[in-house]
């Protein structure tokens, strides 16, 4: 009973870490776009144009190497689990 309840907290413990840490690089990434949207259009620039700029970047980035990388907070700790139980039995 108490490793199901391990696995159930752990899982919900990791989900919390990688919605949060899916949330922060969304928002750093899209800040890097505005930002260099603002470098290279000093006046402005067109609304319009600035939000299909940001999105498609955005869309870039959903499928990018990074956001998979977050997948490692799952990966990892239940590998250095699973290698931690089988050395130590």
């Amino acid at each position: 009973m108490s490793f199901i309840r391990l696995v159930l907290f752990g899982f919900l413990a990791l989900s919390v870490i990688y919605v949060s840490l899916s949330v922060y690089f969304r928002s750093v990434r899209r800040e890097n776009l505005e930002e260099d949207w603002a470098e290279n259009h000093p006046d402005g620039g067109d609304p319009s144009e600035r939000s299909d700029y940001i999105e498609r970047g955005m869309g870039e980035y959903a499928g990018s190497i990074r956001k998979r990388l977050v997948l490692l907070v799952y990966i990892v700790p239940i590998a250095a689990i699973a290698v931690i139980q089988y050395l130590t039995n």
